[in-house]
């Protein structure tokens, strides 16, 4: 029982050290990650779509 108490005030000591991003970081960061991922899913489907315009011209 000692360890799992020891355990929680070491986690506790431990994210009092954290230094968390700040709202605007996070919003940010978030904004990368979302039109990074539609560009993402853009090229994709662009290349998705080149690929079977080539499969039928082939196939006919």
């Amino acid at each position: 029982m000692k360890k799992i108490i020891q355990f929680f005030k070491d986690s506790y000591t431990e994210l009092s050290r954290v230094v968390w991003p700040s709202r605007e970081d996070v919003i940010s960061s978030t904004k990368v990650v979302l039109i990074s991922t539609v560009a993402v899913a853009m090229l994709l489907g662009f290349i998705d779509f080149l690929l079977v315009i080539g499969i039928e011209v082939v196939f006919r």
